[in-house]
C-alpha cells in the first residue's frame, strides 16, 4: 500500500487540476441531485417485526382506515379564561369540521362499532365519539366520564374528536390520518395547523401542534460554524500557516457536501431520519479535518526536517501518514458498517450514511488533498516560517508533552490510579441509564411540542400524551357483540395504571375491535412500558376472561418496542466491537498485551461517556448549559451509534500514538525512553486532532433538536475522555509499568500473523527498497515502522535509570 500511495500522491501533486475538477464535478452532481430529488426525511422510526408494527401491519390488511397515524392539536387560552363556550367554542368546532374534510383525514364512521347482529345500534358512530374519552358509549354498566375531560359541546351537539378540560382552559382535537404521518403528502401537517389557526384567529385561542404534527426543521443550522471556527484556530496554531490550516477545512467540507448531499438525493428510496444527515455531517467534518491534518502535518515536517521539496514531501507523507489514515478510516467504517448485523432498518441507513461520509473523507485526503498541495506548492512553508520553525525545533528545554510523559513514566501507578478513579466516578451514573425516544416532555420549554405536552398534562393528565391503541380479536375466530365490547372496555378500565379506556371502533364483521387506552403516566415512565407488556401478555386475566387476544400499538408502544430492541442489541454490538478491537490491534502492534489494555481503556471511556451523558440529560445536572430545562431518557439508539463512532476514533489515537512508541522500541530503545520519544513526537498532532473533534462535536450541542444535542454532547465528551485520559495518560503509564512485557508476542503467533506496515516502508526510502536508509526520519512520528520484535525470552531490563529526557 505504501508504494501505491506514494505514486498516487506524486501523480495528484503533478496533475492537481484533473483531481480537483473531478471532485468538484462529484460535489456538484451530489448537490444537484439532492436539490432536484423528491425525497423526504422521515419524522418517525419503525422496526419491522416488533409487536406494535405487527399490529399496524395487521390493521393495514383488515381495516386500512385505522392503520394510519394520529395527530393532536391543542387549544389554550390565557390563565383564568375559558374556551368551551361562545365564539371560542364555535371557532374550535369550525376548525375540527374543516380539518375532518381534508382527504388525508379519516372519517371514523368508516369503522363504526355498530354490533354485527343488530341493525339498530345503541353505540354511536366512532366519528361522533371523542377519541380517548370515557363517554359511556358502550353500555357496560361501569362506564363513567373521565373526571378531567368531557366532550366539547356546541349548539347542544358534541364536536367529534374534541375534548375539553373540566376547567375549560384546554381543548384537544385528535385526528386519524389515512397513512402514517411521515408518509403524508408534503405540506399536509402544515395545512392542518394553518386551518386551525385561521379558524380561531382573533379569538384569543392559541394553537399548539403536538410533536407528531410539529413542522420538521432541518437539524443542520449555523451552529456548525462555531466548531469550524474553533477548528481553524487550532489548525493555525498547530500548523502556523493559513494556507495549511485552510486545506483540512476545505477538504472536509467537500467530503460532507458529497456525503450528505448524496444521502438527500437517495432519500426517496431509503429511510432517512432527521438524525441521519446531522450525524453524517458531524462525523464527516471531524474525521475529514483530522485525516487531512495528519497528512499536511507530515508533509510540512518532511520539508522542514529533511529539506525535501514540496512534491517529494507530499508523496512521502501520503505513503506514511496516508497509510495510517487508511487504517484509521477503515476502523471507523467497519465499526459503523458492523451495525448492519443488528438488522434494524433505520439504524442501518444511519450507520451506512455516516460510514460513507468517513470513506469519502479518506478518499479525499488521499487524492484531493495532495492535488491542493500541488496547487499551493512551496508556499506551504514561507521562508520566514521555515526559519522560525527551525529555531523552535532546535530550541533548548523540554516541551510540555515531554514533561507530561516523563511524569507518567516516573509515576505510573499514580497516573493509572488517578485516571481510573476519574473514569470510575464519571461512569457511576451509567448503570441507571434509561433509554427511550424523544417526546414533547423533554423538548425545550419554548418549543411548541413542549408547550403542547405541558398543556395536555395540565388539562387532562400526563397519560393523555401517551395514548395506546389496543386491538382485540376473539380467540375462537368469532365476532364481538355488544356485551363483549362492554365487558372488554370495563376490564381495560379496571387494569392497573390505566386512567381511562374507550371504544374506538371495529371492523364491519366485528372480528376485531379497537380501544383507546390512556395510561396514568407519560410516555417515558417505566410503568407505561410495564402496562404495555401486561396488555400483551396472553396469560393476562383481562384477555383470558374475555377470550380475546390483545395487540398494542400507537406511537408510545412503537417507541417502547424500538427502545427494547435497541437495548437488547447493545451487548451484542459491544461484543463485536471488543472482538474487532482485539484482532485489529493484534495485527497492527503484534503484541498480546497492548490490544487488551487498549480495549479495556476503550470500555472505560464508553462507561464514563455514558455516565456523564446520563448525569446531564437524564438526571438534569447542569442541563441548562446544553439549552434544556428538563431531564429525560437518553435516545435509545445513541449508545449504539456513539459506541461505534468512538471505537473508530479511539483506535485512530491509539495507532497514531503507540505506533511511534513501537517504532522507537523496535529500533533499539529501551521501553520507557521509547514511550517518551514516541509520545513527544506524536502527541502534538493528536492533541490538535482531539481538540478539533471535540470542538466540532460540541458545536452541535447548540442545535435546537434534543436528539442532535445528545449526540454532539456524548461524542464531544467521549473524545475528550478517550484522547486525554485514556490514550495520553492511562496507556503510556501502563506501558511504562509493563516494560518489555508490553511488546510480548508468542513466536508461534508471530509466524501466523500477517505483516501490516502501518507507516509504510517508504520513509527515507521513496522507492520502497527494503535496503533503504535504516535511520529514516529523525522525527519519531515519521520513522519507518519496523517489525523487529523483542524476543520473548529476553530477560527484564531496568531502564528507569536511563533518563528519558536524554533520548532524542
Amino acid at each position: 500500500m505504501s508504494t501505491f500511495l506514494h505514486r498516487l500522491g506524486a501523480v495528484a501533486y503533478r496533475r492537481p487540476w484533473a483531481f480537483l475538477l473531478t471532485w468538484l464535478v462529484v460535489l456538484g452532481s451530489a448537490l444537484g441531485l439532492a436539490v432536484t430529488s423528491d425525497g423526504h426525511i422521515s419524522t418517525s422510526l419503525t422496526i419491522d417485526d416488533t409487536p406494535s408494527q405487527q399490529v399496524i401491519d395487521q390493521l393495514r390488511e383488515e381495516l386500512p382506515p385505522a392503520s394510519g397515524g394520529q395527530g393532536t392539536l391543542v387549544f389554550t387560552v390565557p390563565e383564568g379564561e375559558r374556551l368551551d363556550s361562545g365564539e371560542r367554542a364555535s371557532a374550535i368546532a369550525d376548525a375540527a369540521t374543516e380539518i375532518s374534510a381534508l382527504p388525508e383525514v379519516v372519517d371514523r364512521s368508516s369503522f363504526s362499532a355498530e354490533p354485527a347482529e343488530s341493525g339498530t345500534s345503541t353505540t354511536p358512530s366512532v366519528a361522533a365519539l371523542p377519541n380517548n374519552a370515557d363517554d359511556g358509549a358502550v353500555d357496560d354498566g361501569a362506564a363513567e366520564p373521565a373526571p378531567a375531560s368531557r366532550p366539547l359541546v356546541v349548539d347542544g351537539q358534541p364536536v367529534p374528536g374534541v375534548l375539553v378540560s373540566t376547567d375549560g382552559s384546554v381543548a384537544m382535537l385528535q385526528m386519524q390520518f389515512n397513512t402514517q404521518v411521515d408518509a403524508l403528502p408534503d405540506g399536509t401537517t402544515e395545512q392542518v395547523v394553518d386551518l386551525a389557526e385561521e379558524a380561531v384567529n382573533d379569538t384569543g385561542v392559541e394553537v399548539l401542534p403536538s410533536d407528531s404534527l410539529d413542522a420538521m426543521h432541518a437539524p443542520i443550522g449555523g451552529h456548525e460554524a462555531i466548531g469550524l471556527a474553533i477548528a481553524l484556530v487550532v489548525l493555525f496554531i498547530t500548523l502556523g500557516s493559513l494556507w495549511a490550516a485552510g486545506l483540512p477545512l476545505l477538504t472536509s467540507l467537500i467530503g460532507v457536501g458529497i456525503g450528505v448531499g448524496g444521502a438527500f438525493a437517495l432519500s426517496s428510496s431509503i429511510t432517512l431520519t432527521t438524525s441521519t444527515p446531522a450525524l453524517a455531517l458531524m462525523v464527516g467534518l471531524a474525521v475529514g479535518i483530522d485525516y487531512a491534518l495528519f497528512i499536511v502535518n507530515r508533509q510540512r515536517r518532511l520539508i522542514l526536517t529533511e529539506g525535501l521539496s514540496a512534491a517529494d514531501a507530499t508523496a512521502r507523507a501520503l505513503a506514511t501518514a496516508g497509510s495510517a489514515v487508511v487504517f484509521a478510516g477503515s476502523t471507523v467504517v467497519i465499526a459503523l458498517a458492523g451495525m448492519t448485523v443488528i438488522g434494524i432498518g433505520f439504524l442501518t441507513t444511519m450507520a451506512l450514511v455516516a460510514a460513507t461520509t468517513v470513506a469519502l473523507a479518506v478518499l479525499i485526503a488521499l487524492t484531493l488533498l495532495p492535488a491542493l498541495l500541488g496547487i499551493i506548492g512551496e508556499r506551504i512553508w514561507s521562508p520566514k516560517a521555515r526559519a522560525k520553525a527551525r529555531t523552535q525545533t532546535h530550541a533548548s528545554g523540554p516541551r510540555l508533552a515531554n514533561r507530561w510523559v516523563e511524569l507518567l513514566v516516573r509515576r505510573p501507578w499514580v497516573a493509572i490510579a488517578g485516571a481510573v478513579v476519574v473514569l470510575g466516578l464519571a461512569a457511576v451514573p451509567a448503570p441507571s441509564m434509561d433509554l427511550g425516544m424523544p417526546s414533547g416532555g423533554t423538548a425545550a420549554r419554548e418549543s411548541t411540542s413542549r408547550q403542547s405536552y405541558d398543556a395536555i398534562t395540565r388539562g387532562f393528565g400526563e397519560g393523555y400524551n401517551a395514548p395506546l391503541l389496543v386491538v382485540a380479536h376473539p380467540e375462537d375466530g368469532g365476532t364481538l357483540d355488544q356485551a363483549d365490547l362492554g365487558a372488554l372496555a370495563a376490564s381495560l378500565r379496571e387494569t392497573e395504571d390505566v386512567a381511562s379506556a374507550s371504544l374506538m371502533g371495529a371492523d364491519p364483521e366485528h372480528t376485531l375491535a379497537m380501544f383507546t387506552v390512556i395510561p396514568d403516566q407519560g410516555p417515558d415512565d417505566q410503568r407505561t412500558a410495564a402496562l404495555v407488556e401486561t396488555l400483551r401478555d396472553p396469560d393476562n386475566p383481562l384477555a383470558t376472561q374475555n377470550q380475546v387476544t390483545l395487540g398494542v400499538t400507537g406511537l408510545t408502544a412503537v417507541d417502547i418496542d424500538i427502545t427494547d430492541r435497541l437495548s437488547a442489541a447493545l451487548p451484542e454490538y459491544l461484543t463485536i466491537i471488543v472482538g474487532l478491537s482485539l484482532l485489529l490491534l493484534l495485527l497492527v502492534f503484534r503484541s498480546v498485551v497492548i490490544p487488551v489494555k487498549a480495549t479495556a481503556g476503550f470500555l472505560l471511556s464508553i462507561a464514563a461517556t455514558f455516565g456523564v451523558t446520563t448525569a446531564v440529560f437524564q438526571w438534569g445536572w447542569f442541563i441548562g448549559l446544553v439549552g434544556l430545562d428538563t431531564g429525560g431518557p437518553l435516545l435509545s439508539f445513541l449508545p449504539l451509534m456513539v459506541t461505534g463512532i468512538l471505537y473508530g476514533l479511539a483506535m485512530d489515537y491509539q495507532v497514531f500514538l503507540v505506533s511511534s512508541m513501537r517504532e522507537a522500541h523496535a529500533q533499539g530503545m529501551m521501553p520507557r525512553p521509547a514511550i517518551v520519544h514516541g509520545f513527544e513526537h506524536a502527541s502534538r498532532v493528536v492533541t490538535a486532532a482531539a481538540i478539533i473533534m471535540v470542538s466540532v462535536f460540541a458545536a452541535f450541542v447548540f442545535s435546537d433538536d434534543p436528539t442532535i444535542k445528545q449526540f454532539g454532547f456524548a461524542l464531544a465528551v467521549g473524545v475528550l475522555i478517550d484522547a486525554f485520559l485514556v490514550r495520553m495518560t492511562l496507556i503510556p503509564a501502563t506501558m511504562s509499568l509493563l516494560g518489555h512485557s508490553a511488546w510480548w508476542l508468542p513466536r508461534w503467533l508471530d509466524r501466523l500473523l500477517p505483516t501490516i506496515d502501518l507507516e509504510g516502508d517508504l520513509e527515507g526510502n521513496p522507492e520502497g527498497d527494503p535496503e533503504g536508509d535504516p535511520e529514516g526520519n529523525p522525527e519519531g512520528d515519521e520513522a519507518p515502522t519496523s517489525h523487529t520484535q523483542v524476543p520473548d525470552t529476553q530477560p527484564p531490563t531496568r531502564d528507569d535509570q536511563q533518563s528519558p529526557a536524554n533520548v532524542k
